[in-house]
Parts: structure tokens; C-alpha cells; sequence
């Protein structure tokens, strides 16, 4: 069986429910998750013992990766192979410049092969649809890989 690991940093809980719906289309697909939240004291999963990575977060200030999101990475101590990334913003605060920048940096870094899941607030509304879409973008770009 697959297993996947969502490591997701949220403050105001909507960073959370974009990782719930992912976990919840991953699970339909038969793909064993285990979930993460960054910064909650927990101790950091073996990453490398995961088929998949994914990582979600908000973008802070003026577009940059809060300071636990990279005290995470900085723990994990390396690029897994095979990293999806996801993220949520507001564009009231630096419009479409600023809109979701860290999960934009975050897929540049760690060179996704998808692009990152980009989430105005909460994923209620039209854009659950968004966050399913996507998640079925990753199982299938999962399975093509695994094929190869």
C-alpha cells in the first residue's frame, strides 16, 4: 500500500481543513496517510520512510514561509524525491504578487512536479472542488511515477 505523509503548519485552521479534504480523497484512493501538523510538540515523522511527501502551509508577512515551517524543513535535514505542496493565503494582503507565496517558493524548492495547491482563505465553497481536483492531479501523477 501507498503511504503518504501531510506535514501542514495552520494557525487559523484553514490550512488544516485543506489537509483534511486532501487526506479524506487520498483515503478514497486507497493511499495510507499519515497526517502531521507542524509546531503542535509532536515529534517529526521519518519522512524518508514515506513514498510521498506532501507539506502545506500559509504564507506570512509579505509572502515568506513562517519561521516553524522552516525550522521543520531544516529538521527533516533533506529534499525528499517526491514532494507535493499546498497553501493557503489572502489576497487582501499583496494581491496576486503575494497571494499563497509560500507554497509557490515552497514547490520551487523543493521542485514539485505538480504545481503547488493555491487556497483563497478556506477551502469551503467552490473551492473544495479545487483542493479534490488537485488531489486527484497527485495520485494520478503518483501512480504515472510509480509506473516508470
Amino acid at each position: 500500500m501507498v503511504s503518504l505523509l501531510i506535514a501542514y503548519l495552520s494557525w487559523s485552521g484553514n490550512t488544516k481543513e485543506v489537509a483534511e479534504l486532501i487526506e479524506s480523497r487520498l483515503q478514497e484512493a486507497s493511499i495510507d496517510v499519515t497526517m502531521y501538523r507542524i509546531g503542535a510538540g509532536e515529534p517529526i515523522p521519518d519522512v524518508a520512510s514515506y513514498d510521498a511527501f506532501m507539506i502545506g502551509t500559509f504564507t506570512w508577512g509579505k509572502g515568506v514561509n513562517p519561521p516553524q515551517l522552516k525550522k521543520f524543513i531544516a529538521a527533516v535535514g533533506f529534499k525528499p524525491e517526491l514532494v507535493y505542496v499546498f497553501g493557503t493565503g489572502d489576497t487582501q494582503f499583496g494581491g496576486d504578487a503575494l497571494f499563497c507565496a509560500a507554497a509557490t517558493k515552497l514547490a520551487a524548492f523543493y521542485h514539485s512536479p505538480l504545481r503547488p495547491l493555491r487556497i483563497e482563505q478556506s477551502p469551503r465553497g467552490h473551492q473544495e472542488q479545487l483542493v479534490i481536483d488537485w488531489t486527484d492531479e497527485v495520485i494520478e501523477h503518483y501512480n504515472q511515477t510509480m509506473i516508470q
